[in-house]
């Protein structure tokens, strides 16, 4: 049981901060409302996706739904790998980033789940309500997913000779995202970058099996 409580903990704490802060902005901030935290460089900006991570947008009612089901089916099949690798003693660097993969995946389908029935509409004039007497906006699985950190770090012009872009204004980082976004990226990005690390006892043992030692 102690190897199971480091990576449920980071799940717990994962989503803990991510619907934490999602329900203080769904109750206290209307659509497009921001607070500048330095600058023009760092916001908390509230605005709300209908489809995948970083704003982005899937197909309409039916996509949405398709985008919802197909999310619970993977969280449940990542849930099932976070158990597998800690039953048969993976490295903890590879569970503790595949902990943050599932944190992330389980933290925007419960936006996508639920959120649609809890919380009746924001809009650009006042903030939601939770559990309104009049109902949610939507029903289950059609919840929209809350999204609220903008990093424009670099704004500028692409020069007239750049390609496909020449003379249009950019934005470096547009996307705006949440903590589940983040968790699920820093997982991906960091198996990514570690992968040779991650792999490398697994691939020892099928070499090795039961430790044996290779005499000269």
């Amino acid at each position: 049981m102690k190897a199971y409580f480091k990576p449920f903990l980071t799940v717990f704490l994962i989503l803990l901060a991510d619907q934490s802060l999602k329900f203080w902005i769904k109750l206290n901030m209307s659509l497009g409302q921001e607070f500048h935290i330095i600058g023009n460089r760092f916001i908390i900006h509230f605005t709300e996706n209908n489809g995948m991570a970083f704003g982005m947008e899937f197909g309409g009612e039916a996509g949405k739904l398709a985008l919802t089901l197909f999310r619970i089916v993977a969280v449940s099949a990542i849930g099932y790998g976070v158990i597998h690798l800690i039953k048969h003693k993976y490295h903890r660097g590879l569970i503790l980033n595949v902990a943050l993969i599932f944190a992330g995946a389980m933290g925007n389908i419960i936006d996508s789940t639920f959120y649609g029935i809890l919380f009746n509409e924001s809009t650009y004039f006042q903030a939601s309500k939770f559990l309104p007497a009049e109902g949610g906006y939507a029903g289950l699985f059609h919840g929209k997913v809350v999204d609220m950190f903008y990093f424009p770090l670099v704004e500028g012009t692409f020069p007239n000779w750049f390609p496909i872009w020449s003379g249009e204004s950019f934005i470096f980082f547009r996307p705006i995202f949440n903590v589940a976004d983040a968790a699920i990226s820093i997982g991906v990005i960091a198996i990514l970058i570690f992968q040779k690390t991650y792999f490398k006892e697994e691939k020892q043992e099928k070499i090795y099996p039961h430790n044996e030692i290779i005499e000269e």
